[in-house]
């Protein structure tokens, strides 16, 4: 897989703010083939960030049952993964993308 293409966007919830806050996990949107060995390249590839574990999941969609067996999908499944950084790296910041 391109590396790229790995890293789709940062998850911004109150929970991964608080997460990020103490204990340097850090939570992103990751592409959705791929793998934790993917998500560890492309962070020390693009961001220049070690990860010591990488916690990859999917989440469903939501969705709303109208009438007669029709289903509305409120929100989009999409896989993410949750990051942490080592003590002796830099934050991570998803919008310096190093080339």
């Amino acid at each position: 897989m391109d590396l790229s293409r790995v890293i789709v966007g940062p998850v911004e919830t109150e929970k991964s703010e608080r997460m990020k806050a103490s204990d340097r996990t850090y939570t992103i949107k990751v592409a959705p083939n791929a793998t934790k060995i993917d998500v560890k390249s492309a962070l020390k590839k693009y961001y220049d960030i070690d990860a010591t574990s990488v916690r990859v999941m999917r989440t469903t969609s939501k969705a709303r049952t109208v009438g007669r067996g029709k289903v509305i999908r409120k929100r989009k499944p999409y896989k993410k993964a949750m990051v942490t950084i080592s003590q002796k790296s830099k934050p991570l910041d998803v919008a310096n993308f190093k080339i």
